[in-house]
């Protein structure tokens, strides 16, 4: 992949970054000559074989596992992350779950605050967690991880992911509003059909993919290389006029 000078010894910062999208985002930054530290939650092996990946490439890299749904550990995944690298330029805020798919009539109290603490509270802990760092620099930037069920409702017994999803939307918007002053740049993407990821694997059946990927303009399924190239496109925009955006990844299925 082709290296992008402007992230040249950034410092970085990807949750969920050692599995899926997360990966390959991490894996384009290590590419781009940026440091980065990788959170993960349960993939660490695959984060160690990240670390030295980076390493080995002569720049620094922490993996550092922890369950973002709480304050504490968001808090101690950005301090580890600035005792690493001394200071934080970009904060990939990814992590993310469907959990399971349930309809309205089965999705009870406790079901729908678990999705929105995984997708939605673990995005606010991280980067309440973190802002102070980035409005340390000239500029920083922020990208968050939406969703095309975001944007038009998802599938079935997605309701809640769905919510959550379109509730980053405006988080960016509202953050890139308040944040701009301190030189922080927010943005997100909002990938849509993404094979090859555990999320995919997980949630939906072939018939489902085959049938959605048939109704995609340009006729073919993304993968995670797609979002990781927009992700480190709109990261590196340090002169850039971007900001409060969505990047819709998706083949052409919504825009707008």
């Amino acid at each position: 992949m082709n290296s992008n000078t402007k992230l040249t010894g950034k410092n970085v910062l990807i949750t969920a970054g050692a599995q899926g999208i997360g990966e390959a985002i991490t894996k384009h930054f290590i590419d781009s000559g940026a440091n980065v530290a990788i959170h993960y939650f349960s993939s660490a092996e695959t984060a160690d074989e990240l670390v030295e990946y980076a390493i080995s490439k002569g720049q620094k890299a922490v993996a550092i596992s922890g369950d973002l749904t709480k304050e504490a550990d968001a808090n101690a995944m950005v301090e580890k992350t600035i005792e690493a690298f001394g200071g934080l330029d970009i904060l990939i805020n990814n992590a993310g779950s469907l959990v399971a798919r349930r309809l309205l009539s089965e999705l009870d109290t406790d079901f729908w605050h678990k999705v929105m603490d995984i997708n939605l509270t673990s995005m606010l802990f991280v980067t309440r967690a973190a802002t102070p760092y980035l409005a340390k620099n000239e500029s920083s930037s922020i990208i968050n991880l939406a969703s095309l069920a975001g944007r038009k409702g998802g599938h079935a017994g997605s309701l809640a992911y769905s919510t959550s999803k379109g509730a980053i939307l405006t988080f960016t918007r509202a953050l890139s509003s308040e944040l701009g002053p301190k030189g922080i740049r927010v943005n997100a993407v909002a990938p849509g059909l993404i094979l090859g990821t555990a999320f995919h694997n997980t949630h939906t059946t072939k018939e489902s993919a085959d049938k959605t990927t048939a109704g995609i303009p340009i006729q073919r399924a993304g993968n995670a290389a797609d979002v990781a190239r927009a992700v480190l496109y709109l990261a590196s925009e340090y002169d850039g006029f971007i900001t409060g955006a969505t990047l819709d990844i998706n083949g052409g299925v919504y825009n707008m």
